[in-house]
């Protein structure tokens, strides 16, 4: 029963896994293209030339179709809430539902009605009405990302709520809380600029491909002087948040933050890997290497963790096994407690049927001063709260060394774009068309890292993953994944024919 059991919560997380990935091929792209044009956009108001038309016409339409394929996998991935996950929806449905039903009513709405006057208002609505509703499309789209990525920082970082045992559901005590916790403003900023590096890394990517083909040269070097000036804020501003949610990742989620850097024994002054090789052989009941080999920056992990070059950063096994001379207490500590709140919820319902208000009150205290810990009951182990290490850690360093590749990139591009010499480096030219699977590599990942890092939480210290699901029958989620993965891939496969075929065929007005 316990094999059938976690089978389905595999090919549970297996589906929406497959839903999350192919969703966030289309969304970063939505929020950084929507900016890029309403940019150019504005250009086009201003000098009233035709030449910017065209090109806010061209970027708009590729902006069309991948808006549409990416609204249809975030419908199916809001619905698994539903159908894959009741029993999360259920204990937390009161929280977890309110940004959701925000960003449908407010963020999608404005989308919505904005987009078909910006695609269809030229010469029949304003200019400057026209212009506005390209601002408020790109508004809509990055309001819709924050109300999902706060549900998404609460369930890293829960706060703002309390436990209502009459119900035993999670209520929403304090909205800004939720809303403007450090966890949910860094993942914000930091999902959404990484979005804009990912639209201007395909905009100079197209781009360069026209200078490769020598054609539309001016439409094209308009485009990446816009993208490439965009791209690069865009990158050292996700250098900066990223710096801001890993400080607060240590303080919140300290297992993800070690699992990050593959740190099982935890040191002061610890230094942060910039290049490095994990053991395999390594885990918490040996004191072999924690790798084959690594190249540190000296004390910097300390810094990023606590602003301190001198501060103890926890491991792996501090995390495990408790460490008194830096206040650590050992997990089975954690799951004590969590079994107090469990069967303290127990008790009172059972309290509160037989009417005893007495021992409904003994069992509610016994749940609320545990209740922090409350997840930690359903783990059958002190090793079960360990992440999967290899996973996190590489995804990790590669998303961060494409995050400086891509610095690095902007700054080359925009010294050549500037100095009017970019149509002749045809090698450059070439780099920039293959860079644009890369920024969409260093996007999934960065929700690798999130995701994976914290498990096995649903909900960081409240509900496991395996707590979450719904009562399916196993074979009716491998065959719903089955059916998403060819449904998704054809879709994929759609946009990119219709797009490459537009991207051929070139800025409308100007076609040969």
């Amino acid at each position: 029963m316990d094999e059938i059991y976690y089978s389905l919560v595999d090919w549970s997380r297996a589906q929406f896994a497959l839903t999350a990935i192919y969703h966030w091929l289309f969304v970063p792209l939505t929020l950084g293209l929507s900016f890029i044009i309403a940019i150019m956009h504005s250009i086009y108001v201003r000098t009233g030339k035709e030449s910017w038309k065209n090109l806010t016409k061209f970027w708009m339409t590729l902006f069309g179709i991948n808006f549409a394929i990416g609204v249809a996998t975030g419908i199916i991935l809001e619905f698994q809430f539903g159908t894959n996950w009741s029993n999360y929806s259920w204990f937390v449905g009161d929280i977890f539902g309110a940004p959701l039903a925000i960003e449908g009513i407010m963020a999608f709405f404005l989308e919505s009605v904005f987009i078909a006057v910006m695609f269809f208002g030229w010469d029949k609505v304003s200019k400057k009405f026209h212009l506005l509703s390209s601002w408020l499309v790109a508004i809509g789209s990055n309001l819709s990302a924050l109300w999902i990525l706060a549900a998404n920082a609460w369930m890293q970082n829960p706060v703002g709520m309390h436990f209502n045992p009459d119900t035993a559901r999670n209520e929403m005590l304090n909205f800004g809380e939720i809303l403007f916790s450090p966890t949910a403003v860094y993942k914000f900023l930091h999902t959404i600029s990484n979005g804009y590096v990912v639209a201007s890394l395909f905009v100079v990517g197209v781009s360069a491909w026209f200078l490769l083909k020598q054609r539309h040269i001016l439409f094209a070097k308009r485009s990446i002087v816009i993208a490439v000036i965009f791209g690069l804020i865009s990158s050292l501003f996700v250098a900066y948040t990223g710096d801001g949610s890993a400080y607060d990742v240590a303080q919140t989620q300290p297992m993800k933050f070690a699992a990050m850097e593959g740190l099982y024994d935890g040191e002061e002054g610890a230094g942060l890997v910039a290049v490095g090789v994990l053991n395999p052989e390594k885990n918490i009941h040996n004191d072999n290497d924690d790798y084959i080999f690594a190249l540190k920056i000296p004390k910097f992990l300390s810094v990023l963790a606590f602003r301190d070059a001198n501060a103890f950063v926890p491991g792996i096994k501090d995390l495990v096994n408790g460490n008194p001379d830096q206040g650590i207490e050992p997990v089975e500590e954690r799951i004590k407690r969590g079994k107090i709140a469990i069967n303290g919820l127990a008790e009172y319902k059972i309290a509160k049927n037989n009417n005893d208000d007495v021992a409904a009150a003994i069992a509610k205290k016994d749940l609320e001063d545990n209740f922090s810990d409350f997840g930690y009951g359903y783990m059958p182990d002190k090793e079960s709260i360990i992440p999967p290490v290899a996973t996190t850690f590489y995804s990790f360093h590669v998303m961060v060394a494409l995050g400086m590749y891509f610095i690095l990139f902007f700054i080359v591009i925009l010294f050549f774009a500037l100095k009017d010499k970019l149509a002749d480096k045809r090698q450059l030219l070439k780099l920039a068309i293959w860079t644009i699977p890369l920024g969409f590599l260093a996007s999934e990942l960065g929700w690798v890292v999130a995701e994976f890092g914290r498990q096995p939480w649903t909900i960081q210290g409240l509900l496991p993953t395996w707590m979450s699901t719904s009562h399916l029958n196993t074979g009716t989620v491998q065959f719903t994944f089955m059916l998403f993965l060819v449904l998704f891939t054809i879709l994929l496969i759609v946009e990119l024919k219709i797009m490459l075929r537009q991207i051929k065929l070139g800025p409308k007005e100007e076609r040969s």
